[in-house]
């Protein structure tokens, strides 16, 4: 691993998912950070697959953040055990807080809020908001619809392929882990 990558903001599902492959796949992330010694900084909540990277990397001894809106805890209890928790006034504020602590951005399988969290942080690399590396985890194929969507937006000429080319596509937790540690 790089050794300026030493933090990596995490987005994903607060939910599981309907397969177990998705909670496994979590946890292996959550336990290769720590293995690798790279602190976690996500949502803080102690749900899904949020959850279950969070406990995998504390298990491990990783140094864990979160970083919660206070509007989300009647919805979402925060995770116990990290070292870390800060609870925010926004969502703006949890993701700018993310971003400032990261020095990359891993992507999980998620719902509507992932997308969200992956789409801004994918904005504000393409407006020169930072240069760091974002790398989707296409595990099962779940990015696939996705991908072949934002390359048909790179066709028709929405999106400059440059900009699609900030977005790094791993397969497996060992290749995202790998692409991590590569340049910008």
């Amino acid at each position: 691993m790089n050794s300026r990558v030493k933090s990596v903001t995490v987005f994903c599902g607060a939910r599981s998912g309907t397969d177990a492959r998705w909670e496994q796949l979590a946890r292996e992330v959550g336990a290769g950070l720590a293995q690798r010694g790279i602190s976690l900084v996500f949502g803080g909540g102690r749900n899904g697959l949020m959850g279950a990277v969070a406990q995998a990397a504390i298990d491990g001894g990783a140094k864990t953040t979160g970083v919660i809106p206070e509007s989300l805890l009647s919805i979402e209890p925060a995770k116990d055990g990290l070292t870390e928790l800060f609870i925010v006034d926004s969502m703006h504020t949890r993701k700018f807080m993310m971003s400032e602590r990261a020095d990359a951005f891993l992507v999980l399988p998620g719902g509507i809020g992932t997308l969200e969290e992956f789409f801004e942080t994918w904005t504000w690399r393409q407006l020169g908001l930072h240069a760091k590396p974002i790398v989707l985890l296409n595990a099962f194929d779940y990015y696939t619809p996705l991908l072949e969507f934002l390359a048909a937006g790179v066709q028709a000429g929405f999106i400059r392929a440059e900009n699609r080319d900030h977005i790094r596509v791993a397969n497996t937790v060992a290749e995202a882990f790998t692409l991590l540690s590569g340049s910008n």
